[in-house]
């Protein structure tokens, strides 16, 4: 098929803030996590499906299959569906206690 491109497993975006690898992020309505380190404006490889640990809001439980969107102004997954745009499904339950920081995502690269 001459019109294929990629797999898209991964892309390559521009940095809307500095960034880790492992750290999400959403430009437009692409949310994907790093795979490298990138400055503000710089490229960077994102992986766009897969299962991933995230940062997430602490004091905030999870059950598995719950949707999972991305606050990109603290730049952490969450619950909250006000203002925040829908990334992924949690694959794991995690309790809400305030150490509780990080969540297990399953992104299937459709949003």
């Amino acid at each position: 098929m001459k019109n294929y491109v990629q797999p898209g497993n991964t892309i390559t975006l521009t940095a809307p803030y500095a960034v880790a690898s492992g750290d999400g992020l959403l430009v437009g309505a692409i949310f994907g996590v790093a795979t490298g380190s990138a400055a503000l404006g710089e490229s960077v490889e994102a992986a766009l499906t897969g299962v991933y640990d995230l940062k997430k809001v602490a004091s905030q439980a999870w059950a598995a299959g719950d949707k999972v969107y991305w606050d990109n102004t603290a730049w952490e997954a969450t619950k909250t569906t006000t203002s925040n745009t829908l990334i992924s499904v949690a694959v794991v339950a995690v309790a809400g206690g305030a150490a509780d920081t990080i969540g297990r995502v399953r992104l299937n690269g459709a949003f």
